[in-house]
């Protein structure tokens, strides 16, 4: 349970070159003969891997990964993997391909996007300098690590020529963290926050996930008969998007709560403590259900009674406010203005319940905004979960932005088969809250 909720890009590589200093390395143009090399060590206190292949086509993709717990519990240990790819089955074909390939552990595990986005700079810089002069530059990403990339595009012109985020975190992260402040304050409404987990507004500093909230969690969706409950706060909380499969696929109950709780609780604890204070607030939000979701929780079981008192109980709070030092915090390195200088491919499965696909409509919106969706392109697939892409569906995805990086031409929903599980035509909706 703890790795399922923990670890949400598939793959960590299992081991590295554990070198201490790399070797200076003469510096060559793109597409001379450099290796192969496989490389490893430490740059500015972020452990790194480095791989070009004998034949480097002069594309250089430098990967940022998604959430890593921090270990801030006893028997937890941090995970400081340099991942260079989301599963490390991707790098052979990678590799054959020509790409080289690189990664960065971060400084810090926990929502270290500042570390993120400063690492993978440096990291393009040192490949730049000491390994050889990439033709193209591009920053891959997946879930967290996206919100890096992503501000990288707005920021770091000269340092990277395009960027591809795999289930991306498009609404920024007050947006994000809001919105999930409605599952929590459902759950409350249903079952009950315990005092010692804090307020609905700020979770306790210091609060475990397994000891405490998964504890308390296990019996309670072991419990057929809380099936429906759990049901109204997936969909009040727009999870994984309104008019997105009323009823869970297979699968997908109950491991979408205990994501989601993890994140609402632990994690939401190490950003407050970075953060120094709460950082959430919905003073402008309000809670509903579309007609056909009533009709579907009616079905299961849920009298329509029952269902406007939790409607009521839940807008009777819209008074929880985030300390203005804090949502600054958060809002410095993980809000976004659109202004993208380099394209942008993104890429996600639709039924996503920890970075809802309504995140891509709150993404184009912004981009939209900024007059650069000539420098968007946005994909879709039929996987279920978060960050569940496939291999070839990966691979096609990096075609396609290095191919747009390289020549100048904006990929089509042709580039994206059916076939592949693609969802041509897709349009995601827009986020339940502002």
């Amino acid at each position: 349970m703890k790795t399922t909720a923990r670890i949400l890009v598939a793959g960590v590589v299992a081991s590295l070159l554990l070198l201490t200093l790399v070797p200076a390395a003469p510096v060559t143009q793109a597409n001379a003969p450099l290796g192969p090399l496989d490389l490893s060590g430490e740059l500015h206190g972020a452990p790194y891997r480095i791989r070009v292949p004998e034949n480097w086509n002069g594309t250089l993709l430098v990967f940022a990964h998604g959430y890593r717990d921090k270990a801030d519990h006893p028997g937890e240990i941090d995970n400081r993997n340099a991942d260079i790819a989301p599963s490390p089955a991707l790098e052979a074909p990678l590799l054959a391909q020509g790409f080289a390939l690189a990664g960065t552990a971060f400084k810090d595990n926990g929502w270290a996007i500042g570390d993120a986005i400063l690492d993978a700079k440096n990291l393009a810089v040192f490949f730049r300098g000491e390994i050889a002069k990439p033709a193209r530059t591009i920053f891959w990403a997946a879930s967290v690590g996206t919100v890096a990339a992503l501000k990288s595009m707005e920021q770091f012109n000269g340092v990277f020529d395009g960027a591809l985020c795999l289930c991306a975190v498009g609404a920024g992260a007050t947006r994000i963290w809001d919105n999930g402040l409605a599952l929590y304050l459902a759950y409350d409404v249903v079952f009950g926050v315990p005092p010692s987990w804090g307020t609905v507004g700020e979770v306790r500093n210091d609060i475990d996930f397994e000891t405490e909230v998964a504890a308390k969690l296990v019996p309670e969706i072991s419990n057929i008969a809380n099936f429906p409950k759990f049901e109204f706060i997936r969909l009040v909380s727009g999870t994984p998007g309104r008019g997105i499969n009323p009823p869970p696929p297979p699968a997908f109950f109950p491991g979408w709560v205990l994501t989601d709780m993890f994140f609402l609780t632990e994690a939401r604890s190490e950003l407050q403590r970075r953060a120094g204070g709460p950082y959430v607030q919905n003073l402008d939000q309000s809670y509903s259900l579309s007609d056909a979701e009533r009709a579907y929780l009616m079905g299961i079981g849920v009298p329509g009674a029952v269902i406007d008192g939790w409607l009521a109980a839940m807008n009777a709070r819209r008074d929880i406010h985030a300390d203005t030092s804090a949502r600054n915090y958060v809002r410095n390195n993980t809000d976004y203005n659109g202004k993208i200088r380099n394209p942008v491919l993104t890429m996600h499965t639709i039924v996503d319940p920890l970075v809802t696909v309504t995140n891509e409509n709150a993404y184009a919106e912004l981009v939209t905004a900024a007059n650069r969706e000539e420098l968007l392109f946005q994909t879709y697939t039929s996987g279920i979960g978060h960050c569940n892409l496939t291999g070839p569906q990966i691979l096609t995805g990096v075609g396609a932005i290095e191919a747009w990086v390289r020549t100048g031409v904006k990929p089509t929903s042709a580039a994206f088969p059916a076939a592949l599980g693609f969802v041509p035509g897709f349009v995601p909706p827009p986020m339940l809250q502002p």
